[in-house]
């Protein structure tokens, strides 16, 4: 059983606001992931790119996509990272709507925040240091919900599925895009193949080649694609689908509240 840490919540102001807003309730996690991801922020953006070869961005936009958000929604990024979905939903619902992005990585977040300051089109992104356990919101606010490479991370998966049905309006959709933990043994093969042979040897050009180690083992524990589309009706979704991405390696579940 992994360590949990307890943090607050905390909402990321603007850096143009001197003061921070604190919410008085628990973070559970992973205490080393949390460490992980924080360590890596500052390199997250380029190692995303070198390793994908640029393709990360497709995928993203497909599952903004398959998340179905429009004009004036107010949306949710789950595990936002340094917010790549965030932005693109911001695209999506325009000024009228409204994005927020959540992690529990304050490094990330930070991130995300200076990127957002470079772009004044962002306007309309608030960004939260909270848990995917247990959402600060109330049931049915959001219009459409992504999350990106966070699923796969959580100490809970059911729960972490279950939060995003209580939040997430009736008719609307979650759209997660992961690792393919996939049932073809080539494609498996492959994808140990290339974390053994590029991925880790690149992030040890950044000294973090022990920290991007860890990939391998949190696919092979993670959901197959048809375990993903179960337990997303099992919580309750009406209807479930995963998709493949890049012959396997890749994939997004699309579920409906």
């Amino acid at each position: 059983m992994a360590t949990m840490l307890l943090l607050p919540f905390r909402t990321l102001i603007p850096s143009s606001s001197s003061s921070s807003n604190f919410r008085p309730a628990p973070l559970r996690c992973s205490n080393d992931r949390q460490a992980l991801f924080n360590r890596i922020a500052p390199v997250y953006d380029n190692l995303n790119d070198l390793l994908s070869l640029g393709q990360h961005r497709i995928w993203k936009r497909m599952t903004v996509s398959w998340a179905g958000a429009k004009a004036g929604d107010h949306v949710l990024d789950i595990c936002c990272g340094s917010g790549d979905l965030s932005f693109l939903l911001s695209q999506k619902v325009g000024s009228d709507g409204k994005v927020t992005g959540l992690d529990f990585s304050k490094e990330q977040l930070l991130v995300a925040s200076s990127k957002q300051h470079s772009k004044n089109c962002f306007s309309n992104i608030e960004w939260i240091e909270g848990d995917a356990l247990d959402l600060p919101f109330s049931n049915g606010s959001f219009d459409a919900i992504t999350m990106g490479y966070g699923l796969r991370n959580v100490v809970d998966r059911p729960k972490a599925m279950q939060e995003i049905l209580r939040v997430l309006k009736a008719g609307s959709r979650v759209a997660i895009l992961d690792f393919n933990k996939s049932e073809e043994l080539l494609t498996s093969t492959i994808m140990e193949w290339m974390i053994d042979n590029v991925v880790v040897p690149v992030a040890s050009a950044y000294g973090l080649s022990e920290d991007y180690k860890y990939l391998k083992t949190s696919i092979r524990g993670f959901l197959t694609g048809k375990e993903l589309e179960k337990l997303a009706l099992e919580v309750g979704f009406s209807s479930a689908r995963h998709y493949e991405l890049s012959g396997g390696l890749m994939g997004c579940l699309v579920a409906m509240r």
